[in-house]
């Protein structure tokens, strides 16, 4: 029998599939050796990961939570990779989104009722915003969107902690810094007895379906889609590149926005510290979009497997005592796999019996 690996144009759902599962299981079994070398304990303490997160109520409610920020992000981030625009700033636009959110919170006096749509207002503009800045210097200067968008990433979280350490700086403010909590108009309602901030989450699968919709039934979706797949084409057929472009990012940056807004109005009702805002939410969004494939749907799927880490990360922190840094481990070698696995989708594999050649040229009878 003779295995060959013959090229394909396109890879198959299956291809991708399967690649994408190989991707995880392999990302899990190297993170777990990393963890058997802290002392890990196999069976036990998977089950200990997955009774905590998954069958227990509380343990639920803390992967929807964590879900909510890697949900939206990841659709915003969908919409650039389908433009084939790299954005790697959805950390720094979630971060946007929430100074908006506190300034409007902190700032702005407005009836109770018009607060959180004003806050959500405001994030999503200040998200777009940072996010467009990107697409203008790539058309307009041809400078590589992969350096802009990460750069900006460092400039609105060194923004977070000039406000709170500053003009911002709330008034019982000691050792850690953090602005006056918010008005409890600007604060989202929870789901009982949780920590889910459920209008964000609406809005989150809202959206994972509103992008499905515009990708595959739009003009302008059908212009992301050329536009990423053959800028060449696209300008050839009258496409304006900088206004899809623009369009493109505004939203991406505004989803994360929206992210950021929820984790400041729903969670922590302040605005603090960068890392304690996002928890590299917009980094493992790229792993969320990544996962999807392109398609704003399946992020329903990949988001909640993200979220089951982060959740899996207080567990091993609180519980098996081992370092929450693993998350970023499991992270970092899930992206790693899956680049890595990424042209294996592009070949398939063929059985067959070889046949023997002789020495003369001529095939053996």
């Amino acid at each position: 029998m003779a295995v060959r690996l013959e090229p394909c144009a396109s890879p198959s759902a299956y291809a991708v599939v399967s690649v994408s599962i190989l991707a995880i299981a392999a990302a899990f079994l190297v993170a777990g050796l990393i963890m058997r070398a802290y002392g890990m304990r196999f069976p036990h303490d998977y089950a200990v990961l997955l009774h905590s997160t998954l069958g227990d109520p509380h343990g639920r409610a803390e992967v929807v939570r964590k879900t909510i920020p890697l949900l939206l992000a990841g659709v915003g981030l969908v919409v650039a990779f389908r433009a084939q625009f790299w954005n790697i700033g959805a950390e720094g636009q979630m971060l946007a989104g929430a100074i908006a959110a506190a300034g409007v919170a902190l700032f702005v006096p407005l009836p109770a009722p018009w607060m959180l749509p004003a806050m959500f207002a405001a994030g999503a503009l200040s998200g777009a915003l940072w996010g467009c800045l990107p697409a203008l210097l790539r058309v307009q200067l041809g400078v590589n969107e992969v350096l802009t968008t990460l750069m900006l990433n460092y400039i609105v979280l060194y923004l977070v902690q000039w406000l709170i350490h500053g003009p911002w700086k709330g008034k019982s403010a000691l050792g850690f810094a953090y602005t006056d909590p918010f008005p409890e108009a600007a604060w989202l309602p929870l789901l009982p007895g949780t920590r889910v901030h459920w209008p964000t989450l609406v809005l989150g699968l809202l959206l994972a379906v509103g992008v499905a919709l515009l990708l595959t039934r739009t003009r302008l979706g059908y212009e992301i889609r050329v536009v990423g797949q053959n800028p060449e084409a696209a300008r050839y057929a009258g496409m304006h590149f900088l206004k899809v472009l623009l369009l493109v990012m505004g939203l991406s940056g505004a989803a994360a926005g929206l992210a950021g807004v929820g984790e400041v109005a729903g969670i922590h009702h302040k605005l603090l510290g960068p890392t304690q805002i996002s928890l590299g939410y917009g980094y493992t969004a790229i792993i969320v979009a990544w996962l999807a494939r392109g398609r704003a749907l399946a992020t329903l799927c990949t988001a909640p497997l993200m979220g089951w880490i982060f959740a899996s990360g207080d567990v091993m922190k609180g519980t098996l005592h081992l370092p929450f840094q693993v998350v970023d481990v499991m992270n970092g070698l899930m992206l790693f796999f899956l680049i890595g696995g990424e042209r294996l989708m592009y070949y398939r594999v063929r059985w067959g019996r070889q046949n023997r050649i002789a020495v003369s040229g001529q095939p053996n009878g």
